[in-house]
């Protein structure tokens, strides 16, 4: 996981984030509204680079464009995640449900389609940020010695860490929560985003899989996540 240790530090002292975009108008918007709002940042044109630098030089953010010349943002992200969980927000004019459920399927944090206000950018990334790099919360949990780290999108369970994407991370807390209950995946998506885009019961159900194939790593032999048939999912941990 290539995030920062010291988790109390401002914008300007955090690694940069980085641009992935390939017009120049747009990048270059991007990097003096984020520059103007406190931030470090690094422009890249061409998907190519992306994968040498982010092993390089780890950022605190990347802000993705999907179609860009070399290679395409749902590989770059997909090879990424092969090896960091940064945050990745994908930035894109494809607007299309499965253009975006691709996307958020192969471990996207956030999601913004062009045309964009600049400003919301900036908010988006600031809200990421904060809750990546603020002072770490443990929320103590009673089932089986687990614990849920916040600011880390981690979750220990007897000694062991487990590292999470955004959203996989508050897809378990929402689980966890309401242990014992039955959860269908319209609330499960109600808590898994809040700018109420349109997915579809699919994007459930691929975080679900990849949650216990992720939880498998702390007892191969336990259920954490139980489906409940026509009904949704239920947390047994």
């Amino acid at each position: 996981m290539t995030m920062v240790e010291n988790l109390s530090l401002s914008g300007a002292d955090l690694p940069p984030i980085l641009i992935v975009e390939d017009e120049p108008k747009l990048g270059l918007l991007l990097v003096d509204y984020l520059q103007a709002a406190g931030y470090q940042t690094y422009l890249i044109a061409n998907g190519l680079e992306v994968v040498d630098y982010v092993r390089q030089f780890p950022p605190s953010l990347i802000l993705l464009d999907l179609m860009l010349p070399g290679i395409d943002g749902i590989s770059l992200c997909r090879e990424i995640r092969t090896f960091s969980d940064v945050p990745i927000v994908m930035v894109t004019a494809k607007t299309e449900e499965i253009d975006r459920l691709s996307g958020l399927e192969i471990g996207a944090d956030d999601y913004i389609c062009k045309p964009y206000s600049p400003r919301e950018v900036v908010a988006r990334v600031k809200t990421i940020i904060k809750r990546c790099y603020q002072a770490p919360r443990l929320i103590p949990q009673t089932a089986q010695e687990m614990q849920l780290d916040e600011s880390q999108f981690q979750v220990r369970y007897n000694n062991m860490t487990l590292d999470l994407t955004s959203a996989e991370f508050r897809l378990l807390k929402t689980l966890f929560s309401h242990a014992g209950q039955v959860l269908t995946r319209e609330s499960l998506l109600d808590n898994l985003y809040s700018d109420y885009r349109v997915v579809t019961d699919r994007t459930v159900d691929s975080h679900i899989k990849n949650l216990r194939r992720k939880l498998e790593v702390f007892a191969p032999e336990k259920t954490f996540i139980r489906s409940v048939y026509g009904l949704g999912y239920r947390w047994e941990g």
